[in-house]
């Protein structure tokens, strides 16, 4: 079937690839306009599946090539499978991902804990960085850490506690 040409002069950028010469890869790509034709490829083979690997629910298989670095595993990896279950359009997709991160973080920590090494926090969230180069950054992120710290210590106390913490301080 052939296409009509059409005239797209009036979309801001439109034909800005037009120009060889103005291409970033002029002269060293040989130009066939075989691109513009479409592309038409046969699928890589699959890399063979030794783990467990999630993938999305919306695609019948697992994609050519895939990380191995780390495969879901402990809590983190429950969190991960139940997001895998629900389309990649829903929070219940990406929300539990974000969560198994911070999950997976812990998990590290008491990993490296069991295991007998003792995490530098400081170091690895880069605080050494920011107490040279944004001191003000590192005081807000600190005062607002030790606000949240305080207000669930708070909460936890119980209501007897809250009361007397709370008109102690209206008594100053």
């Amino acid at each position: 079937m052939e296409e009509q040409a059409k005239d797209y002069s009036h979309i801001n950028g439109w034909g800005i690839d037009a120009d060889p010469k103005n291409d970033p890869t002029y002269p060293m790509k040989r130009r066939t306009n075989e691109e513009h034709k479409g592309y038409s490829w046969e699928r890589p083979p699959q890399q063979p599946i030794t783990m467990e690997v999630l993938h999305s629910i919306e695609r019948p298989n697992v994609s050519a090539v895939y990380g191995t670095a780390m495969p879901p595993s402990g809590l983190s990896g429950m969190i991960r499978r139940f997001a895998f279950k629900h389309s990649e359009n829903s929070y219940l997709h990406w929300l539990p991902l974000l969560v198994a991160d911070r999950v997976n973080v812990v998990e590290g920590l008491i990993e490296d804990v069991a295991e007998g090494k003792v995490p530098n926090i400081f170091s690895e969230k880069g605080y050494s960085a920011d107490w040279d180069h944004n001191r003000s950054g590192l005081a807000v992120r600190a005062a607002i850490g030790a606000a949240v710290v305080g207000a669930v210590v708070l909460m936890c106390a119980g209501e007897k506690n809250r009361k007397r913490w709370f008109n102690q301080l209206m008594d100053r």
